[in-house]
């Protein structure tokens, strides 16, 4: 599998900086971020339902591969908050053996799921239960979990593990509307090959470090365009 071009990877940075970069305040990025999102939310309502599993929402990707997860109330989220379940089968292919995974990973049947627990709270709605006002939610209570980088236009939220899943600030001038993002370490410790891993784009990211200094981390994408 090609790595994507330099160019495009330089204004992917951000994802693993956890959003420490070229940021703006929170309270701005989170109203922007939730607007923007629900502009996403929109424009492909076939895509979203709800996931009684997870206790929340899902939002699938237009080949069936991905989907993000996010909960619909923290204290009765089964395992984690916000998460990204995917297709294990191009994993295998590429040689991953699942038994060799960190147990933060989750496998079952088919699937893979990477994700983190954000908190213990209990949501509160003024209206009906929907994926926007869920989102809402986590943004009111876990604004630090959201993050927007300049170059790429992107707001997302960090799912831990290096793991993330983002979407364009705005969707009419951005060709990248939602982006799946791996850590893709874990998988190569395993026996997965990142370049044979199908439908992901395995990629050296160049970034900087805590301490400014340049430094590239491998991260496996998975973008759409949804208009």
């Amino acid at each position: 599998m090609k790595r994507y071009k330099k160019v495009f990877l330089v204004s992917m940075c951000f994802m693993i900086l956890g959003f420490t970069a070229a940021c703006q305040q929170l309270d701005v990025i989170g109203s922007d971020a939730l607007k923007s999102f629900q502009e996403v939310t929109n424009t492909v309502p076939d895509r979203i339902e709800a996931d009684e599993m997870n206790g929340g929402w899902a939002l699938t990707a237009p080949d069936d591969s991905v989907r993000f997860i996010w909960s619909k109330d923290f204290s009765k989220s089964p395992l984690h908050d916000v998460m990204l379940e995917f297709s294990a089968q191009p994993f295998l292919d590429a040689g991953l053996d699942t038994g060799k995974l960190p147990e933060e990973i989750v496998v079952y049947e088919d699937k893979i799921m990477v994700g983190t627990k954000l908190g213990e709270e209990a949501f509160t709605y003024r209206g009906d239960i929907t994926p926007y006002a869920s989102f809402e939610q986590i943004v009111r209570l876990k604004g630090d979990s959201i993050g927007y980088h300049t170059a790429l236009d992107h707001y997302g939220i960090d799912l831990a593990g290096g793991n993330m899943f983002e979407w364009a600030k705005d969707m009419n001038t951005n060709d990248k509307d939602i982006v799946f993002v791996l850590n893709p370490e874990p998988f190569i410790e395993a026996g997965a090959d990142p370049d044979k891993v199908e439908g992901w784009a395995f990629a050296k990211v160049p970034t900087m470090d805590k301490d400014g200094k340049k430094v590239e981390v491998d991260k496996l994408l998975k973008p759409f365009n949804l208009k």
